[in-house]
């Protein structure tokens, strides 16, 4: 019986020195993995020369998009709680009461397209996490700097968002 007990042992203890091996060898990739978080500047700008969607290009836009929310929200706030939009006086001149209908109209369209633009960011994030980001959506090719600096929320390259346009208009004539 003892040395079936030391063989145990034995075993026991060369499992555990694998283990602690392999453990070791997995948190040394892991850390390799992780570098740390990246940092840019706030002057920052994406350049052609830098490998194309970087994890600094990826922070830049994603920096770019959440801040344009931000703006997009505090505006829409402002004009629900702030504007005109509360103004509930009515004018006894009908041609008044004809224009205040008018500029409200408007403000909520502008408010209605800002809300559709939210929906857009929160897609273009959601893209950033799953690494998608700046890349077309029908054809899988970059969308480019220049573009996405233009407009942070092209799902398409400059061809495919003419031949979805052209789509839209003919389905739109039907």
């Amino acid at each position: 019986m003892p040395k079936t007990t030391k063989l145990k042992k034995k075993v026991s203890k060369t499992k555990t020195k694998t283990i602690s091996k392999t453990k070791s060898k997995n948190i040394i990739k892991t850390k390799e993995a992780i570098k740390g978080p990246i940092k840019i500047s706030k002057t920052y700008v994406p350049k052609e020369n830098e490998k194309y969607m970087c994890e600094k290009h990826k922070i830049f836009f994603r920096i770019k998009l959440q801040e344009w929310k931000k703006e997009l929200i505090k505006a829409n706030n402002d004009a629900l709680y702030n504007g005109s939009m509360d103004d509930n006086s009515i004018s006894a001149d009908i041609v008044d009461q004809a224009s205040s209908y008018t500029d409200k109209n408007v403000e909520m369209k502008a408010i209605n397209r800002q809300i559709k633009l939210i929906s857009e960011i929160d897609k273009a994030l959601g893209r950033i996490r799953e690494d998608t980001y700046g890349y077309c959506l029908d054809t899988a090719e970059p969308i480019g700097l220049k573009r996405l600096m233009a407009r942070p929320v092209a799902k398409y390259t400059i061809a495919a968002q003419e031949k979805h346009e052209k789509n839209e208009k003919v389905h739109a004539d039907e």
